[in-house]
């Protein structure tokens, strides 16, 4: 297998969705790159923050999330990353809110970041990093759900698992090893 050279957080740009459940993407590259001591700034050729960590590119495309794929897919064709080069990570309505998971393939689960990146790149060979934020009770609140604020009950399941992606990611990165950071978050 590959091994990642993009990790691309998925979330929407502006200060009115920092905090929202759709951004957790975001706030995992955010902690990942203060942890790392990396400044995220922007792209000189694209509408997007990064950094880099080594030869890995952490980036956070400033497109709405339905159009992140419009920012990956051309930077990474110039830096020459295949797909299943690129870690994706992003909230998820199926996994249980607080809870996270690697997936190294497949379909978008309906994710219309996710969509976007498949749509522009080709390709499902993603793998992904996962965060549960649960679903709302009626199937009809989903985009309103996922646009809200966690709430504070929430961070208190949020909080650490945005940390336990950071481990993973960290690991991920130090011992370019996926079944050691596959496993950091079964610990």
């Amino acid at each position: 297998m590959a091994f990642i050279r993009m990790i691309a957080g998925l979330g929407n740009p502006g200060p009115g969705y920092e905090a929202t459940r759709h951004n957790v993407g975001f706030m995992v590259l955010d902690l990942l790159a203060e942890e790392l001591g990396i400044r995220l700034k922007p792209h000189p050729c694209y509408p997007a923050l990064w950094g880099q960590v080594g030869e890995v590119i952490l980036l956070k495309p400033s497109a709405y999330m339905n159009r992140s794929g419009e920012v990956i897919a051309p930077l990474a064709r110039e830096y020459n990353i295949k797909p299943e080069e690129i870690l994706l990570v992003h909230d998820d309505l199926d996994l249980p809110l607080g809870r996270i998971r690697f997936r190294l393939k497949g379909s978008s689960g309906g994710h219309r970041g996710v969509q976007s990146v498949i749509r522009s790149l080709g390709s499902q060979d993603m793998p992904r990093l996962k965060i549960g934020i649960g679903r709302p009770e009626r199937k009809e609140d989903v985009v309103d759900y996922v646009l809200q604020p966690f709430t504070p009950q929430e961070w208190k399941a949020i909080k650490p698992a945005l940390l336990k992606a950071v481990s993973a990611l960290k690991l991920l990165l130090e011992k370019k090893s996926w079944a050691e950071a596959m496993g950091c978050l079964t610990s």
